[in-house]
């Protein structure tokens, strides 16, 4: 990594080779992990050319998912499979960088509800784009294919967006659609910044701590399909959205006070 300064601000530019670390959190999902990794790995095997790892983060399933994922540990050099103490996204994926050592690292859902053709379009993009720290996927871009969703989960996903647009000026069309990827650095200095909740707000805090950093990110349009097997719980994860919302507005309201008293000493 070197430093380009210019006048007007300091770019990041990365020239190190390139190796991705993909993130699979799971619970409870033995009838989609064996699926969802034997054929990740056959489009890397066909597709990506540089060295790739797949790390399954186990949130304390209580099916075959553990025996499952030590298998296809045993089958594939290129797969970790990792039992993580507490449940939840947020602090599987934190579990996940930390652990991580590959230049690039993100997480995609294991039921492959964005087309998996989308990883090599990533990997292309922070190949041709040295500036670029972050790759967010959107189900909601005017480009974007989303498929099969059912009416009342679209309407959520996009009460959520509106809500984050007008409380927190985000410029993201979307904020969990369940395909991102950073670079590692990126990763690491964004952990360091959020709070520690281990639901699917995380992954929310993760990207708008993003967008007031001035990391530069690529909104990128998918195509979707939604899987009607999901063991995501709607209505508790709405409430839970709203009870991290209030909190991190709080939290930014905090620290946007204590700037502007330390720039006034």
């Amino acid at each position: 990594m070197v430093l380009r300064q210019n006048k007007e601000k300091v770019k990041i530019v990365y020239k190190e080779n390139l190796s991705i670390n993909l993130l699979f959190p799971v619970l409870n999902e033995r009838l989609r992990l064996e699926n969802g990794i034997e054929k990740t790995m056959a489009y890397l095997k066909k597709n990506v050319r540089i060295p790739y790892r797949l790390t399954i983060l186990d949130n304390g399933s209580e099916d075959e998912t553990p025996q499952i994922g030590k298998a296809l540990e045993k089958k594939y050099p290129e797969v970790t499979y990792v039992r993580v103490g507490e449940r939840g996204v947020g602090v599987a994926f934190r579990k996940g960088i930390a652990l991580n050592e590959s230049a690039l690292v993100g997480y995609m859902d294991i039921d492959l509800s964005t087309d998996i053709r989308y990883l090599g379009r990533t990997i292309k993009l922070f190949e041709k784009r040295p500036e670029l720290e972050y790759v967010n996927g959107s189900r909601f871009s005017k480009k974007s294919d989303t498929r099969g969703r059912k009416w009342y989960r679209k309407i959520t996903s996009m009460g959520l967006v509106f809500l984050l647009k007008a409380i927190f000026h985000m410029k993201a069309t979307d904020a969990v659609c369940g395909f991102t990827f950073l670079r590692k650095e990126t990763a690491e200095r964004l952990v360091a910044a959020c709070g520690n909740d281990n639901g699917w707000f995380y992954t929310i805090e993760f990207l708008l701590r993003a967008e007031r950093m001035g990391v530069v990110i690529y909104d990128m349009p998918v195509k979707w399909q939604e899987d009607y097997n999901t063991t995501v719980k709607l209505w508790k994860t709405i409430k839970n959205y709203l009870v991290q919302i209030y909190r991190l507005k709080k939290a930014f309201k905090a620290e946007e006070r204590e700037s502007a008293s330390g720039g006034r000493r």
